[in-house]
């Protein structure tokens, strides 16, 4: 057996430099539509030259195929929730649920505080169940409906729920990320939520101010005079009503009641089918092929709803855009981006490549402040590379490890830094998961909303300058003085 080599930075190099050129390419060419087909070849060739780079150092082909089979069943699980999401709106579509939330939402909300209201509510509800996906696709569809009949900037919109359901996510004690991040630092779970305040809040604060500054100057549209025309075709093809809210408070419920992800969606997917035959008789009778009879016609179209979602003629294009979409098969696209980015990230990690970068990195950090800055940028780069949220923080989080402690500093220091650079920026890269997650639920491109998620921009940028300052960095004291070195390879959590 060939004997593997270390990789060099130059090794690594390679690979990255082909896949930032070829992401870019697809962007020029292809623009919004570059994640549909055009970033997953571009993610192949990046794998297969880190392939090449790894069998030149020593590694075998079936190695590499087992690691990139690995990389992909870590998705597994992404994917089946993303596939039951897709379900789970094309039944709210037809139950009445969404088009209930954006008709109450009409209602209510004032267009001058619209954004601010969009983010806190996120915020709120992401906090309360520890899910920023679950609060895209419920809460977050919702009021990018609410922006289309108020007349604002749906790209506004999206920044806003994302800012809000990642502030929620990342300090909710339910949230998948929030145990990850204290867990592989070695920190308790509420010590690392008290400690992530100090960054966090003022962060989230600076973003709610911005969103009301914004929403104070936005010009209102032509479109703000359609709200009583909107209002009137959700009347006249939905049954609106209270009761229509049902299945996104037994989802809320379950997800408070930490029932896994899967589970609950399912869950409330099939509410939503049983609403909509209970509720929306006269909307699914015009939709149905009479012919085969009633009952028949009905099975079909909810059978229909779970996979292909739902499409509604009003004879307003904008209107039917809004209340048409969903099913499993709107994820597909997604799951293969998924599937492509985590190949990539497996090969990346598996070679070694991946590790090269932060040793690099940690030669050049000599003060805490770099310290902190380079963890942050690493958690970036690996949300970058890797494309998972996950791995951000597992891979970072073991190889800094070590270092924080030989330093004198207390483990909740790293598990913040891990959440400020891992958990939150992972939905501004349209290949990482949650990127290409918010962009099949929201509909919207995150090199579009990216520029207005403010708390996840300010967040990072907030945590270096603390750490440069000083502010709330804690000290073990004494230090440890003799600790061992990082492992040379993180693995996998």
């Amino acid at each position: 057996m060939k004997q593997q080599k270390q990789p060099s930075f130059i090794d690594a190099l390679i690979p990255i430099t082909l896949l930032v050129a070829l992401l870019g390419a697809a962007v020029y060419l292809y623009g919004d539509s570059s994640s549909s087909g055009p970033n997953q070849i571009a993610l192949l060739f990046a794998t297969f030259t880190a392939a090449l780079v790894g069998l030149k150092n020593g590694f075998t082909w079936k190695t590499l195929e087992e690691a990139m089979i690995k990389g992909i069943t870590i998705s597994l699980g992404a994917i089946i929730i993303l596939l039951m999401v897709g379900a789970l709106i094309g039944t709210w579509l037809l139950s009445g649920t969404v088009p209930t939330l954006i008709y109450y939402g009409l209602q209510i909300i004032n267009p001058s505080w619209f954004y601010a209201a969009s983010c806190l509510i996120c915020g709120i509800v992401a906090m309360s169940i520890g899910s920023s996906w679950t609060t895209a696709a419920t809460i977050g569809v919702a009021l990018l409906g609410v922006a289309t009949g108020l007349g604002l900037d749906q790209v506004v919109t999206a920044g806003a729920v994302i800012s809000g359901a990642y502030f929620g996510d990342k300090l909710s004690p339910l949230s998948e990320t929030t145990n990850l991040a204290p867990a592989v630092a070695g920190s308790d779970l509420f010590d690392h939520i008290q400690h992530m305040l100090w960054t966090t809040v003022p962060s989230f604060v600076i973003a709610l101010i911005i969103f009301i500054v914004m929403g104070f100057n936005a010009e209102a549209s032509s479109e703000a005079g359609r709200i009583d025309e909107i209002v009137s075709i959700l009347q006249t093809n939905f049954n609106i009503n209270l009761l229509m809210l049902v299945p996104l408070l037994v989802l809320l419920g379950l997800a408070i009641k930490k029932m896994p992800a899967f589970p609950a969606i399912s869950i409330g997917a099939v509410i939503g089918a049983i609403w909509a035959v209970l509720f929306q008789g006269d909307l699914i009778a015009s939709q149905i092929d009479a012919s085969q009879g009633e009952l028949v016609g009905y099975v079909k179209l909810v059978w229909a709803t779970f996979f292909d979602g739902f499409a509604l003629q009003t004879g307003d294009a904008k209107m039917d855009d809004l209340l048409s979409g969903g099913g499993m098969s709107s994820m597909l696209t997604t799951t293969w981006l998924v599937m492509t980015a985590l190949m990539f990230g497996a090969i990346m990690e598996k070679t070694g490549l991946l590790d090269v970068f932060v040793r690099s990195i940690l030669k050049i950090a000599k003060s805490t402040g770099s310290l902190i800055a380079s963890t942050i940028a690493t958690c970036i780069g690996t949300n970058l590379v890797a494309a998972d949220q996950y791995i951000a923080i597992v891979v970072p989080g073991r190889m800094f490890k070590e270092e924080y402690k030989k330093r004198g500093l207390k483990s909740v220091n790293l598990s913040r830094t891990l959440e400020d650079g891992g958990t939150i920026t992972s939905p501004l890269i349209p290949w990482n998961t949650c990127g290409a997650y918010m962009q099949s639920v929201l509909l919207i491109n995150p090199f579009d909303y990216a520029m207005y998620a403010f708390f996840n921009l300010i967040n990072p940028v907030l945590a270096v300058i603390y750490a440069y300052l000083g502010i709330k960095i804690l000290k073990i004291t004494p230090p440890t003085v003799n600790a061992e070195e990082p492992n040379e390879t993180a693995g996998r959590a």
